[in-house]
């Protein structure tokens, strides 16, 4: 069987864990980090998977999503997990590591395996005539995204990004929320929901004093670029009235079980929130305009005043830093191939997910598919009711003109055959259900020496 060398760029999480499922079907693989030729203003070392942000890989317990996914590529064989179990902390219920070891025995083991060559270089153009992966993050260089733009032909996702909260759609109240568009054109495509005035003065207030997160010095220098696109308490900040002539505006909407007056007419509500679905299933619903820097403590108690909120649970808080991601669910296989070059793969940040465990997830999934088109076999594509599957068809499949970045969630998850109204239960029938499936999965795929 022949074999070509595959070339991973980025040494992060998904790159590293990408490069050593090549390696380790047999396949040689470059493993280019520009550090430290060329710094970035995010890191501190020059080792490979450096944690940049936190030191936890989130909740352990398998009846949480990110449990789940740590648990998923414990049994697929993932090394970034494999070295967190090893050199983990204690950290109560989550899966914590010492930040500094951790780090190092990566760069040590990849150095040392006989099919890793490890380059520290900056890539400013994609391979063309290899296999490749992309695991360049959101801080990819000047010069390999302006590569990337012009082999898409599109627009890299690349701002000062304050992105908006995203909320279970079972956790919304309907009694309060109605659905409908404004004016009623079109399909009834939003959650709305009403505040009078004392509601909306009593959340103007709330969110005009809530305390925001502090900014990194290289966010900070980026946070002109932001403008177009003002985090709510900003809105708050500019006036009473400036979110209900913005993202509150209540012009248009109606909820049909609401009274008529003499004329037959329905009187707007002083204010409203509107949500927009996520996902086709629309189990997942995201906050229209509110974009935030807020502390996600304090979102929560926040947005929580909100009518129809009172109980939201939320599966991605709003975020503000920047961010550099493609547009995925244009240019992205379900195996993280390009549609326009089945040779070139991406995984991590850049393709949209969020959060350590996802992006070692992305990176086995590419590096094994990557691996496996160097061996002349077909690519595979995880199921959606695995956690690692779901993220990767969300990010697949999402709709283009609205596409953010998602972290591992419930939410993401087609529903079970069977409605299940405690949550604790419920998590705990999707985890059962995506540990049996992945069971099923790994041997479908045992085709070759590779697995």
């Amino acid at each position: 069987m022949t074999q070509s060398k595959v070339w991973v760029i980025g040494g992060g999480l998904a790159g590293t864990e990408a490069a050593w499922q090549v390696a380790q079907a047999g396949v040689p693989v470059v493993l280019s980090e520009m550090r430290p030729v060329r710094t970035s203003p995010a890191h501190h070392s020059e080792e490979l998977a450096e944690l940049v942000c936190s030191n936890s890989f989130g909740a352990m317990s398998s009846d949480r999503a990110t449990g789940l996914l740590h648990e998923e590529l414990r049994r697929l064989g993932s090394i970034i997990i494999g070295k967190a179990d090893r050199y983990a902390v204690p950290a109560g219920g989550a899966l914590a590591v010492d930040r500094a070891i951790f780090s190092r025995e990566l760069t040590e083991t990849l150095a040392a395996h006989p099919l890793i060559e490890l380059r520290r270089e900056e890539v400013t153009e994609i391979p063309r005539d290899s296999i490749v992966v992309l695991t360049t993050g959101p801080l990819t260089s000047p010069a390999l995204a302006e590569d990337l733009q012009r082999f898409t032909g599109m627009d890299y996702f690349s701002f000062f990004d304050a992105a908006s909260p995203i909320i279970v759609g079972e956790s919304i109240d309907r009694e309060i929320a109605f659905l409908a568009s404004r004016y009623d054109k079109g399909e009834a495509a939003y959650l709305n929901c009403p505040m009078n005035k004392e509601q909306y003065l009593a959340f103007w207030e709330a969110l005009r004093t809530a305390e925001q997160a502090p900014l990194k010095d290289f966010d900070r220098e980026e946070s002109k670029f932001f403008e177009g696109c003002l985090p709510i308490e900003e809105l708050a900040q500019r006036g009473e009235e400036t979110m209900r002539f913005g993202p509150l505006k209540p012009v248009g909407l109606f909820d049909p079980r609401w009274p008529t007056d003499a004329n037959g007419k329905r009187k707007p509500p002083y204010a409203a929130v509107q949500l927009r679905q996520e996902d086709k299933a629309g189990q997942l619903w995201n906050l229209v305009g509110f974009q935030t820097n807020l502390r996600w403590g304090e979102q929560k108690r926040v947005f929580r005043l909100i009518p129809g909120l009172e109980n939201a649970e939320f599966v991605r808080m709003g975020v503000m830093h920047r961010n550099t991601f493609i547009n995925s669910p244009e240019l992205l296989q379900p195996s993280l191939q390009f549609k326009q070059r089945p040779k070139l793969l991406a995984a991590g940040q850049l393709v949209g997910t969020e959060g350590y465990t996802a992006a070692a997830a992305g990176g086995w999934l590419a590096g094994t598919n990557a691996a496996r088109l160097s061996l002349g076999l077909e690519p595979i594509v995880a199921p959606p009711t695995m956690m690692m599957g779901a993220l990767i068809e969300f990010i697949t499949s999402a709709s283009p003109k609205h596409f953010q970045p998602m972290p591992p969630n419930f939410g993401i998850f087609s529903p079970l055959e069977m409605r299940i109204r405690s949550k604790a239960e419920r998590y705990g029938a999707y985890r059962d259900r995506a540990l049996t499936d992945l069971e099923t999965w790994q041997i479908s795929f045992a085709d070759c020496a590779i697995k």
